[in-house]
């Protein structure tokens, strides 16, 4: 009985220890990844990101031909690759907010989509936003050039038009462009965070 006894302390001293060794590496690791290449939001973006283009794809109509007037920021997306990882999770939580402001405009009535898929769209984003403010601060903001393009964007799509239905056919042709856009920026981010990883540390001695 008692070496039993010794013998099951002594498994629970070795799996104890296991974890804790587990744990230490995760720590250190992430002081080392800093806590936003270890933001657990990263392993769900993809099936979020999926939802909402499925969604926006499948609301309405066949998404619409028509080229907007306000040049899409393709620039703004090549620069802010070459940025630290904390700016560019702000970079895409900006965006999805500002692409969920759009859509909050009052005139959205015109239009007939359906009313269950754009809800839960909505939703969608809102959660994206929700977990990308778990990761960097509410405080910290992209760049201004971000916000001016999206205001250009809302007033001569939108207010110029009074919210015409092809208005918003073209915000929702817009928004899946720039969905598509931060998923390959969202999978760079993982590419570089596994390479991170792989490299081993060296000390100075």
């Amino acid at each position: 009985m008692l070496e039993t006894l010794i013998l099951s302390s002594a498994h629970i001293f070795i799996f104890i220890t296991f974890i804790m060794i587990g744990l230490t590496a995760l720590f250190l690791l992430c002081a080392a990844l800093t806590p936003a290449l270890c933001c657990d939001w990263l392993t769900h973006y993809s099936r979020h990101s999926n939802i909402s283009r499925t969604l926006i794809l499948h609301m309405g109509d066949p998404l619409t031909t028509e080229e907007s007037k306000v040049s899409f920021p393709y620039r703004l997306y090549k620069d802010i690759r070459n940025t630290e990882v904390e700016s560019q999770l702000v970079f895409i939580r900006d965006s999805l907010e500002l692409i969920l402001n759009l859509y909050h405009h009052d005139n959205r009535s015109s239009v007939a989509w359906d009313t269950d898929k754009m809800d839960r769209f909505l939703m969608s984003m809102d959660r994206q936003i929700d977990g990308l403010n778990t990761c960097v601060s509410t405080n910290k903001r992209a760049d201004g050039q971000l916000r001016k393009y999206y205001r250009r964007l809302e007033k001569r799509t939108l207010y110029l038009t009074g919210g015409a239905p092809a208005s918003w056919e073209l915000i929702r042709k817009e928004t899946k462009l720039h969905l598509d856009q931060l998923e390959l920026l969202v999978a760079s981010i993982r590419a570089a965070t596994r390479r991170r990883r792989s490299t081993p540390t060296h000390h100075q001695h």
